[in-house]
């Protein structure tokens, strides 16, 4: 669990900084907004709407879940973007936890988002991960990852992340995990990329079955 403390103080420190460069990111992301729009549909046509915005920060995605129509609550590792969360939308919940041990029951989602939220998970850790989140969704729920991808890499690549180590995966593997966790991939979007590494954006959706 090192690799988690590490991160969880790296983000304790950078709380406002982040929020002021991210809270309003996706105004200018029409393609990840679209892949958001898109989830929240459909997740509300599974008749269950309690999501999870997992890895929320400082708690600007679950607000606009909210806003699309989802009963959307907010987890997150570091205890100081919780409280940034709480205080920036004191109408939503958010809760400090770890993505491999959500305080969710089994099978209670209707969705999970994990956006840029699994980034720092060592590439041997991710499968654990990818089954606490298959487990809390309920089946037909659907899960919207977002990471750095790549076509060109065949392993995950690490990277210093600007606030915390961080990995960039090949498409097709994180896309593998996810149907060997028991989800089902139906929808990807990549497009050009949002770092001057040159990694692509990437987000993929899947139903569990």
């Amino acid at each position: 669990m090192r690799h988690q403390d590490e991160t969880r103080t790296a983000y304790d420190g950078v709380v406002e900084l982040y929020a002021s460069l991210f809270a309003d990111r996706l105004e200018t992301r029409p393609f990840a907004r679209s892949m958001i729009d898109t989830f929240a549909e459909l997740v509300r046509e599974t008749g269950n709407s309690l999501t999870a915005d997992v890895g929320c920060g400082p708690g600007h995605l679950t607000a606009l879940l909210r806003e699309r129509g989802l009963d959307a609550f907010g987890l997150d590792l570091s205890p100081a973007m919780v409280a940034h969360a709480r205080r920036a939308h004191p109408e939503l919940r958010f809760d400090e936890a770890r993505m491999e041990d959500l305080p969710v029951e089994d099978g209670a989602l209707g969705g999970v988002l994990a956006h840029y939220s699994m980034i720092h998970t060592p590439p041997a850790d991710l499968p654990a991960l990818l089954a606490e989140q298959v487990r809390v969704l309920a089946p037909g729920g659907l899960i919207l990852v977002s990471f750095f991808g790549t076509e060109k890499e065949p392993e995950p690549v690490r990277f210093d992340h600007k606030v915390a180590p961080a990995y960039c995966w090949p498409v097709d593997h994180l896309t593998t995990l996810l149907t060997e966790a028991g989800l089902t991939p139906f929808a990807r979007l990549l497009h050009d990329p949002a770092s001057e590494r040159g990694y692509l954006d990437a987000h993929v959706m899947a139903r569990r079955g």
